[in-house]
């Protein structure tokens, strides 16, 4: 969850193909950051796995 929201975090990737970041904050009340954060966190693990042998 989002703090201060009902919001999962899952939200933001099973919407994000079809909403933008902005349309994600609108629509469920996460924060720019908030979602930016969890963009970032996922890239960083898709990286680390990537480079595991």
């Amino acid at each position: 969850m989002f703090k201060g929201t009902r919001t999962p975090v899952s939200t933001v990737f099973e919407n994000l193909q079809d909403m933008s970041v902005d349309e994600l904050v609108e629509g469920f009340g996460a924060t720019r950051e908030q979602v930016q954060a969890v963009l970032q966190l996922a890239a960083h693990s898709a990286e680390a796995a990537a480079s595991r042998p």
